[in-house]
């Protein structure tokens, strides 16, 4: 029984790892503007570095998630919206927490 939970493990630690990939590469590239600004912005109030890419990247996982539950295309606006916003969470976000 301990081998669905290594994987299960190893798949989380995957995709963290891929989403933080992700944020650093928006980050360096400057694409979405709202990537760097929100670094940034997170920087300046005291945040750190490991807290804003994981805050980020829970933003993009719940969107990714989103779109493919929904089957459509990525919802550039809200990410950005929603990652401006931080360290707030879209209320959105905070109703599937407890699920």
């Amino acid at each position: 029984m301990s081998e669905p939970t290594d994987i299960d493990n190893d798949d989380e630690a995957f995709a963290e790892a891929t989403l933080t990939q992700a944020i650093e590469n928006q980050i360096e590239s400057g694409e979405p503007p709202a990537a760097k600004a929100t670094f940034n912005k997170l920087t300046l109030v005291g945040y750190e570095r490991e807290d804003i890419l994981n805050l980020m990247a829970h933003v993009l996982a719940f969107e990714i998630d989103n779109m493919l539950v929904e089957d459509r295309a990525f919802n550039g606006e809200w990410y950005e919206n929603a990652l401006r916003a931080l360290p707030e969470l879209p209320p959105e976000m905070d109703q599937g927490e407890d699920e």
